[in-house]
């Protein structure tokens, strides 16, 4: 395994844990839906911006199962997985090629933030519709909307503040 490859692997499961740290440490508990508001998306955005779609899909999903898994919201988990997973891509997808080449945050970046969740907010919708009936599934939405709206706003300044920081070790 070259050098670049291991270090992109240590990154990987890094970030991971940073997803699964942020949804554990601050998450509001939802009565209506048995669920809770977290602020690991934040660190899903961050990781998709300075790091890519095939991290961030890896570092979202498997980070925010884990957390899943951790806080017994097992049922949660296989959805979390895909739902968060994707949500890490499309944000990698749509923002890392911008920012990396002008090293700050524009409306591309934003606008890919709140794309992913929109996208996370549908996703848990439609898991919720199928594990419980989407009328039941329909109370979440306020939730996650503040959610990842939530994560959007904390993530700027992070991705601001980190933005001079070579994560893939390219200019050494």
């Amino acid at each position: 395994m070259s050098n670049m490859n291991l270090r992109r692997l240590v990154l990987t499961a890094m970030f991971a844990a940073l997803v699964a740290v942020a949804t554990m440490v601050i998450n509001v508990p939802t009565i209506a839906t048995r669920g809770f508001i977290n602020v690991g998306d934040t660190m899903i955005f961050v990781t998709g911006v300075f790091m890519g779609p095939a991290v961030a899909l890896l570092a979202g999903g498997i980070g925010s199962a884990l957390a899943d898994l951790l806080l017994a919201y097992t049922h949660w988990a296989p959805w979390t997985l895909v739902i968060k997973g994707l949500e890490g891509f499309i944000v990698g997808s749509l923002a890392q090629a911008h920012f990396k080449k002008y090293q700050r945050i524009s409306w591309r970046t934003v606008a890919a933030m709140v794309l992913a969740a929109a996208w996370m907010v549908l996703g848990y919708y439609i898991a919720g519709g199928i594990m419980r009936g989407f009328r039941v599934a329909l109370a979440s939405v306020p939730g996650n909307i503040i959610q990842g709206m939530g994560s959007v706003i904390l993530a700027l300044p992070l991705i601001h503040a980190f933005r001079k920081i070579d994560f893939e070790g390219k200019n050494r």
